[in-house]
């Protein structure tokens, strides 16, 4: 295998994960999986009370999330972040 190879075919990156998701290091193809896997790793480690940062934009990512969380059976409430957390440019989301 060449560089060139190596450059088209990364290997994946391990993010840590805490209470927040910032999604705007992620092609928009792509949101929808991180999203899912997102919240099946916060479950796991134990984190209720998540914040999803989707930027204010024209609102296709902020849809994205919301449409995700709100089919998802252990979201117990989302909305707009408080000023301080991005406003409605970010997503809070509490956990059963």
């Amino acid at each position: 295998m060449d560089d060139d190879e190596d450059f088209l075919d990364p290997e994946p990156v391990e993010l840590p994960i805490t209470d927040v998701l910032d999604l705007h290091s992620f092609p928009p193809k792509e949101v929808a999986d991180v999203v899912r896997d997102y919240l099946d790793a916060a479950w796991e480690r134990g984190y209720r009370r998540l914040r999803i940062v989707h930027g204010r934009g024209v609102g296709v990512q902020r849809a994205t999330v919301r449409r995700i969380l709100d089919r998802d059976p252990r979201v117990r409430g989302f909305g707009d972040a408080d000023a301080g957390g991005g406003g409605w440019g970010a997503t809070w989301v509490e956990l059963a």
